[in-house]
């Protein structure tokens, strides 16, 4: 009797099911005609995505197929440098050959201590080398080979960097590990990169692998050009290296030449960066009395937007393109003075250093750590205005133009809190002195004149 009752449960509950399936089914079937009826989705005004059309390249752009007849053509002008430090020690590095006659650019680190240089030819061949200049803001080097052959060397050509763009290839060759000529490619990551290693930096970043014993390779672009000086790697990543373009390689190297080492000249301003981004620009606040840029015509007011015919947007691009000519030197000056546009030639002198310490407006001297501050128009630091060549300032890096922020760790708003932060590390006492030079900031240590 339990059971019947239990199958008649089921039954009945079965029952329910289906009429409850059913009505479901029923109503659904009601709905249909409805939804069908229904306005359609609008459909979307445009495509989802896009594909080119035909079968044609992307403008402008050839797929790099070997690069093996690029190698062939370059690779003989590229040289392998050892040096000897203290009778034993040996270090290795890059170079390449910049004449016949047997010039070759390195990075000053690679022969900076060396007491014999001696340079391996691609082809095999040995030759002695000596060092002709070399400047250590620029990390830069220019060798001299001697011995039998040294008159009827390969060599290679030197581009124009300033036409790189992101996204261009290149190859590093160079002696990795003492690995000769080994080769390397990628493409061009950033252009005039600031990596706060002192006032020349303007390094092309590069994914091409760079390893110890490039330093001083040259990097080369897809016409054969060295267009780069390989010189430094991010140990901390992969793929992050830098080289020092070639157009500030060949405004240095009739200087090393000539006076083996980098004379600076001196045009006789002071600029200001004003601006930002796009609108940057290097605007002359002051001029020095019978300086070049004063009987060249240059007044305050006065934009600077090209040094010797190449284009200059902001303070450190002007310092850079003056800093690396030697005196005696004529360069020519492109101006913007209101709506017009001026251009003026200037011939470069030697840095005079009673004009350093002249104070154009009303600047403050100071002579511990020699150099000349003056107020910014707006709080935010001071302006170092002039630096005396040789002194405790000039000695630790500091240039005309940077904003110092901090002295002492007590920041400052005007010249007036100079003297009391330098007072606070005590007589004798390194100034520790933070400042600011275009969007990089910094600290050094500068120790005051006995």
């Amino acid at each position: 009797m339990i059971r019947w009752a239990a199958a008649l449960v089921l039954f009945s509950s079965a029952v329910a099911f289906a009429d409850d399936v059913g009505d479901w089914a029923r109503e659904k079937v009601r709905q249909h005609p409805a939804a069908v009826k229904a306005e359609p989705l609008p459909k979307p005004t445009g495509r989802l995505w896009r594909e080119r059309p035909g079968t044609g390249p992307l403008p402008d752009f050839i797929a790099p197929t070997s690069l093996a007849p690029l190698v062939k053509a370059v690779q003989p002008g590229v040289v392998n440098v050892a040096t000897t430090n203290q009778g034993t020690s040996r270090s290795l590095g890059s170079g390449f050959l910049i004449n016949a006659d047997g010039l070759v650019v390195t990075n000053n680190h690679v022969v900076e201590r060396a007491q014999s240089i001696r340079v391996r030819l691609a082809d095999g061949r040995e030759l002695d080398a000596s060092v002709i200049g070399r400047d250590a803001s620029t990390d830069l080097a220019l060798l001299r080979l001697t011995g039998e052959g040294a008159g009827s060397l390969p060599t290679v050509f030197l581009g124009d960097s300033d036409r790189l763009e992101v996204g261009d290839w290149v190859v590093a060759i160079g002696n990795p590990f003492g690995l000769d000529t080994s080769v390397t490619h990628g493409l061009i990551s950033a252009r005039e990169r600031v990596i706060g290693v002192g006032p020349f930096d303007e390094f092309i970043q590069t994914n091409a692998l760079i390893n110890p014993g490039n330093s001083g390779g040259p990097l080369f672009n897809m016409r054969g050009e060295v267009v780069g000086v390989t010189t430094a790697v991010v140990s901390q990543g992969q793929g992050i290296g830098f080289a020092v373009p070639v157009n500030l390689v060949k405004d240095l190297l009739p200087n090393l030449l000539a006076n083996g080492r980098a004379e600076r000249g001196w045009l006789g301003v002071n600029i200001q960066e004003v601006g930002d981004g796009a609108n940057k620009a290097a605007v002359v606040t002051d001029v020095y009395k019978s300086s070049p840029a004063a009987k060249a015509g240059v007044r305050p007011g006065d934009k600077v937007v090209g040094v010797g015919g190449r284009q200059v947007e902001s303070y450190l691009q002007l310092l850079r393109r003056i800093a690396l000519l030697a005196p005696g030197t004529t360069v020519k000056l492109s101006l913007l003075r209101g709506k017009a546009s001026l251009e003026v030639s200037a011939t470069l002198i030697v840095r005079p250093a009673s004009a350093t310490l002249a104070a154009v407006g009303t600047g403050l001297k100071v002579d511990a750590i020699g150099l000349t501050l003056r107020d910014l128009p707006v709080e935010g630091g001071v302006m170092v205005e002039a630096v005396v060549p040789g002194g405790p300032a000039d000695r630790a890096g500091l240039l005309p133009g940077d904003v110092l922020t901090e002295v002492n760790k007590r920041k400052l708003a005007a010249i007036t809190q100079v003297a009391e932060a330098m007072g606070l590390g005590g007589e004798g006492q390194p100034v520790l002195v933070r400042y600011q030079r275009g969007d990089v900031s910094r600290y050094v240590a500068i120790k005051p004149s006995e």
